[in-house]
């Protein structure tokens, strides 16, 4: 329990040499959730509204507070050129197990619509080698996610 709250507790990380100051290290999470919900070209509004309701049930937010973070993180996945900022933002300020929690938590995104496209599929072992997770992790979180563990 104390690992969830450390967790879901995070809203900075240390300030990076000319980096802005208490950025919320969640705005990379959801924009990780953001760019796998848009993956297929397809983004919809249930799709959307799923990003929200993750933001809110996974990382205890208020209903406003979570579209807000939605519409940072999707202002900055705009302004970005590939994933790399918002994987390292995670990679410095998550442990292990909380990477796996993030892992979890895109595959949910994933199977939101009940299927997985080749493209998730790419994007998703893409995301895991960037987060340093193995392939074995990899698939025992989409396999919880699957089997509601």
């Amino acid at each position: 329990m104390d690992l969830l709250r450390r967790f879901f507790g995070k809203e900075t990380d240390a300030p990076a040499e000319g980096a802005a100051p208490h950025h919320d290290i969640r705005v990379a999470a959801c924009a990780l959730f953001l760019e796998m919900a848009n993956i297929d070209s397809e983004f919809k509004g249930s799709e959307s509204e799923h990003v929200v309701k993750l933001m809110r049930t996974e990382f205890g937010l208020a209903d406003e507070h979570a579209k807000e973070l939605t519409r940072s993180a999707k202002a900055e996945l705009d302004g970005s050129i590939d994933l790399w900022r918002f994987t390292n933002r995670i990679n410095k300020n998550y442990s292990q197990e909380e990477k796996l929690q993030i892992v979890e938590m895109i595959w949910k995104v994933v199977y939101e619509d009940g299927h997985l496209s080749d493209h998730e599929n790419y994007l998703m072992h893409k995301l895991g080698k960037m987060l340093r997770v193995t392939h074995r992790e990899l698939i025992q979180a989409k396999l919880s996610v699957l089997h509601g563990d």
